[in-house]
């Protein structure tokens, strides 16, 4: 019974913080910042927030730094809003899977040109 509960923590994480982020964040580096995904260890002590940033390298590095900056105060409104003894230390990184998924996407369509010629 135990197994599910890091992965319904860590999907009640990825909901309020995709509030958070939205609504309370006033840093102007953020940008249209999409929390993709949430893995949470089995002791609850650690979540990797995965991020997708829209925008070009830059942006999105400064994305990142303003989210990293704001992690204490999104630590503590997540743990108002969920009730657990320890909230969980945040760690963000880049969703890299939508951008590699386009990626393949081109080289698929590529090779369907080259294919029809």
């Amino acid at each position: 019974m135990a197994n599910n509960r890091p992965g319904r923590v860590g999907e009640q994480i990825k909901k309020e913080l995709s509030l958070l982020i939205q609504n309370e964040l006033k840093d102007p580096r953020i940008g249209f910042v999409t929390v993709t995904g949430v893995d949470v260890t089995n002791d609850l002590s650690q979540a990797k927030v995965y991020l997708s940033v829209f925008g070009s390298d830059e942006e999105k590095n400064a994305s990142l730094k303003g989210i990293e900056r704001a992690s204490g105060f999104l630590r503590s409104e997540l743990g108002k809003a969920i009730r657990l003894r320890h909230t969980p230390e945040l760690i963000f990184k880049f969703d890299e899977s939508i951008s590699y998924g386009s990626h393949i996407e081109k080289l698929l369509g590529e090779i369907s040109k080259n294919d029809q010629k």
